[in-house]
């Protein structure tokens, strides 16, 4: 028996697949535990989940607010320097404490929580890297060579703080394991990562879910879309969420539309369920409007709903993408910022999806961008071909299975030193 803990930041989409991966090795009869956010931590991976807290104190409000407009290296420096690196420093004395807690004998780090491998670098305890995302293997920066340096020196500056200054391993790529969440098949040749990469696929497993969702609203005679934007971007989906149900309702002929409006842009839930209650709320509360179109929800159970449609409209977030695809459904993507638009290009190369832009697409072409994904059998075929390539990568227990093999590995470097 190993002990394994996991460093994550306080965001869901960095914390999910990871929650597979923490119930295989309990499965398998290993020990697990979490640094990071506790109340976020254990929404995700369940109430007995044990999470050393880091950063020791955290609020939503602690979040810098991003301004709308940033794209591109002035993005790139608000993530770094406003969210990051201070993120790192604040969970840096937790990491440390978790570890001279736990005595883990392998630090799984996601890539935006460097306070993992940096600390686990310093106290000498091996480190695996939790890639959620294949945007850092293209090297984006290879092109901006001073942007590249300001980042560089960013890392090498909070290593001297948190790590050992004599440490030359990039926190973000660990030279022994990196576990990607992907396949080749979508993210294409990685550019950088180093040899430790190991392909994955998407880790689903179960999750709990405080949302109910009205399953016999579903008509089985039309094609059903969800549209999402995922739980970080609810502060500028309203004009696209509009766009979308606009589009979606001139289709009501042969679609329906799943919607998720966690800000009720859309005015409400839009269905009466049996007994005159709106779904997520008590009998004769809340009345709506009866609609069989678009079904507006603050929140979905995805993963389970994902068996039921035919194509999702989403902002190319990678764990939103690489779901989707694994269950053969093509998208629309509509990138919004961070590692979104690599995501998208990957979708589109790979012939599974249609993009579209953010801030300007209208009903018109969302509307025709959804018919083309629905329509046209090219889309289709290429989602389920990427889906076929995500299964066979493994998921959760390919994750372990590596991990497992760094610990076999790690003892018996020991037992021959």
């Amino acid at each position: 028996m190993s002990r394994c803990l996991f460093v994550v930041p306080p965001l869901v989409g960095h914390i999910n697949p990871l929650v597979g991966v923490a119930a295989e090795l309990v499965s398998r009869g290993h020990r697990v535990a979490w640094a990071g956010v506790p109340g976020i931590v254990r929404r995700l991976a369940g109430p007995d989940a044990h999470v050393f807290p880091s950063p020791v104190s955290w609020a939503e409000a602690d979040r810098p607010v991003r301004p709308p407009d940033i794209r591109g290296p002035e993005a790139l420096r608000f993530l770094w320097e406003r969210f990051l690196v201070p993120l790192a420093d604040a969970m840096a004395d937790g990491v440390r404490d978790a570890v001279l807690a736990f005595r883990p004998d392998v630090v799984v780090a996601d890539q935006q929580a460097p306070a993992g491998a940096l600390v686990a670098e310093r106290l000498g305890v091996p480190w695996a890297t939790s890639a959620t995302t294949p945007a850092e293997f293209t090297d984006a920066l290879a092109a901006m060579p001073k942007v590249a340096a300001w980042n560089d020196a960013l890392l090498r500056e909070l290593r001297l703080r948190i790590g050992d200054p004599e440490g030359t391993a990039d926190p973000r790529f660990s030279p022994r394991l990196v576990l990607a969440f992907s396949a080749p098949e979508l993210a294409g040749r990685p550019a950088r990562g180093g040899e430790g990469i190991r392909w994955v696929g998407p880790s689903l497993a179960a999750r709990p879910s405080a949302a109910d969702f009205p399953w016999e609203w579903l008509d089985p005679g039309r094609a059903t879309v969800l549209v999402t934007l995922g739980t970080a971007n609810t502060d500028a989906g309203g004009r696209f969420l509009t766009a979308c149900a606009e589009a979606l309702r001139a289709r009501a002929d042969r679609l329906q539309a799943v919607v998720v409006d966690p800000e009720g842009v859309l005015g409400g839930p839009g269905i009466t369920l049996p007994g005159g209650a709106a779904p997520g709320t008590s009998e004769g509360t809340a009345a709506a409007r009866p609609d069989r179109d678009l079904l507006a929800l603050p929140v979905v159970p995805q993963l389970a709903l994902l068996g039921h449609v035919d194509a999702v409209v989403c902002h190319a977030g990678h764990n939103t993408v690489v779901e989707a695809l694994w269950h053969g459904v093509p998208l629309v993507v509509a990138p919004i910022r961070d590692d979104q638009p690599v995501v998208a290009a990957q979708v589109c190369d790979a012939g599974a999806g249609v993009r579209v832009r953010f801030g300007r697409a209208g009903a018109a072409r969302i509307g025709a961008a959804v018919d083309a994904v629905l329509q046209g059998p090219g889309h289709r075929a290429a989602a389920r071909a990427v889906g076929s390539a995500l299964r066979a990568a493994g998921g959760a227990a390919a994750a372990a299975d590596h991990l497992e093999k760094l610990l076999d590995d790690e003892f018996r470097d020991k037992e021959e030193g």
